[in-house]
């Protein structure tokens, strides 16, 4: 009898427990979680714009089907001009995956060492970033070298966020690490900002160049650039920050950690590569395997992105969302994952 009443007073604890913690819950959150599961990815696409987000891009490429393209909301909120799925859009740290494959390469080609240090590649930097004897390359690239995130420099946002690669690094000089070498994973943006230069010194020319003739070029990938000053602006998707009324779209992000710019099927077409292998060759795929990811998301002022290849559905999805601030990131997130399950149901 005791056992029986104590198993139904843990149900009623468990019960109050649930119900309490929904007071946690946003309830723009909870009402996405509440809704039913529409049909079709064009469908979830429109009802995202009812959660307050300003416009979506979503590109499907799932194998033995052509690619599909969705939009919804606005690309220029102001001249109310609709969402284009074939817009070019900032990618943000998704540009670290390009960075990366550059990194395997060269790699390959002995021309960098994985376990060089930050003092061999740039000794000048000696004295100014802790630990820079014991950090190799290997480390920045995994995000496990424990040198500061310039970005969380609250230095770094004021008035806009329009620096040079030499401004950013200075906000973190001179301070201390977060953490010892290879003891922490902790992403940070600086870390590729120095990979650049280091990328930028060994090829003796920048490597946007680098990856322009052996990432995009051989993929046909046409509309991917390296850096906003490379495009029309016209041509870019508006970004909007929540309780923000300006456009964000001309605060350029210069460092490696995320200045690309690119459509959606762009990005597609490199994931979908740099998954199944055509990318790289195979001693270049164990390399780039040993040191980094093959997907990725972004975040910027004004823009949020997702890209992800699902082995089993083999499918690539690509979400941009051109809303940040607020639950804008919950809602990107818990949106491409219902996107997913209605691919994964249509199979």
């Amino acid at each position: 009898m005791a056992k029986k009443q104590s198993k139904r007073i843990l149900k009623i604890i468990l019960i109050m427990a649930s119900i309490s913690s929904l007071f946690f819950v946003p309830w723009i959150l909870l009402r996405l979680l509440l809704t039913p599961l529409p049909d079709t990815v064009q469908e979830q696409v429109n009802d995202a714009i009812g959660y307050g987000l300003n416009g979506m891009i979503v590109y499907v490429d799932q194998a033995g089907k052509p690619p599909q393209f969705y939009a919804a909301g606005w690309q220029d909120r102001k001249n109310k001009i609709p969402a284009n799925p074939k817009a070019l859009f900032r990618i943000a740290s998704i540009s670290k995956l390009y960075v990366a494959v550059a990194v395997a390469k060269l790699v390959n080609d002995n021309q960098l060492s994985l376990d060089k240090t930050l003092t061999d590649y740039m000794p000048e930097l000696v004295g100014r970033i802790e630990n820079a004897d014991k950090i190799t390359l290997r480390m920045m690239v995994q995000h496990r070298s424990g040198i500061p995130n310039y970005t969380d420099s609250p230095d770094f946002w004021i008035n806009d966020y329009s620096k040079n690669t030499k401004e950013s690094l200075d906000l973190v000089l001179d301070t201390p690490a977060d953490f010892k070498p290879d003891k922490k994973y902790r992403y940070s943006n600086t870390n590729y900002l120095l990979i650049g230069d280091i990328l930028d010194k060994t090829l003796g020319y920048s490597h946007h160049q680098f990856i322009k003739k052996e990432i995009l070029m051989p993929l046909g990938l046409n509309h991917t650039y390296s850096l906003l000053s490379d495009v029309n602006l016209d041509d870019v998707m508006s970004g909007y920050a929540v309780d923000y009324e300006p456009d964000l779209k001309p605060n350029d992000f210069v460092s490696p950690a995320g200045s690309m710019v690119a459509t959606a099927q762009d990005v597609g077409i490199f994931l979908r590569a740099l998954n199944d292998g055509s990318l790289l060759n195979d001693k270049e795929q164990d390399i780039y395997s040993s040191i980094y990811v093959y997907e990725h998301t972004g975040l910027l002022p004004g823009y949020s992105s997702i890209a992800k290849y699902h082995k089993d559905i083999d499918a690539v999805v690509v979400q941009f969302v051109n809303t940040s601030g607020g639950y804008s990131w919950n809602v990107s997130e818990k949106i491409n994952n219902r996107i997913v399950k209605i691919l994964k149901r249509r199979k």
